[in-house]
């Protein structure tokens, strides 16, 4: 018998004020039986970070990378269905990003792990060349942190200012400063 996906719920609270964003984002994230809390709130960060001023060009949405390798953690999509920005949670290969890069506007990813600095030393020389790539470390003591705040029912508040971020769950508030290895300062 296959396990079924968990469905969690969460409210997103946004303050960017560097971007000018504000608004409040009901969300359901299916999580996939193999995937843990840590990585499920880093794709909820992933969605705070990009998150569109408004859906004119199409929304933000979470896509299913866990079911489907053509697919990534997140998307945004314009209103002919074109994906726009393609967004990836872990440490995709090279290939993946070759290839992604160069069929949509633009890439991000965000790693997590312990590992990241190996994972990016093993394939920066190949990738420095992709012009709408960005990638992003969150440092891993971080996430570990972030996944704490992980809960079937969230209701989170992310400030963004000055380039600092907390992410908070109106009892505790976590800092998360992400390095940016490639790309261009947007998160």
């Amino acid at each position: 018998m296959a396990l079924k996906a968990i469905i969690y719920k969460a409210v997103l609270q946004i303050s960017d004020i560097d971007r000018g964003i504000y608004g409040d984002h009901a969300l359901t994230i299916a999580r996939h039986p193999s995937e843990t809390d840590e990585r499920m709130i880093i794709r909820l960060l992933a969605f705070a970070l990009n998150v569109p001023p408004n859906n004119d060009h199409g929304a933000l949405d979470f896509a299913k990378d866990m079911w489907d390798v053509d697919e990534p953690a997140l998307c945004q999509k314009d209103l002919t269905g074109q994906i726009e920005h393609w967004i990836e949670v872990g440490q995709p290969d090279e290939k993946r990003l070759l290839r992604v890069s160069s069929r949509v506007g633009r890439v991000s990813v965000y790693s997590f792990a312990s590992s990241t600095n190996v994972w990016w030393k093993a394939i920066e020389s190949k990738l420095t060349r992709i012009q709408n790539l960005s990638v992003w470390q969150i440092p891993a003591e971080q996430s570990r942190a972030l996944s704490a705040l992980a809960q079937r029912n969230m209701e989170l508040q992310v400030t963004m200012q000055d380039g600092a971020i907390w992410v908070g769950d109106g009892e505790r508030s976590i800092e998360v400063a992400p390095v940016r290895l490639c790309g261009d300062e947007q998160k």
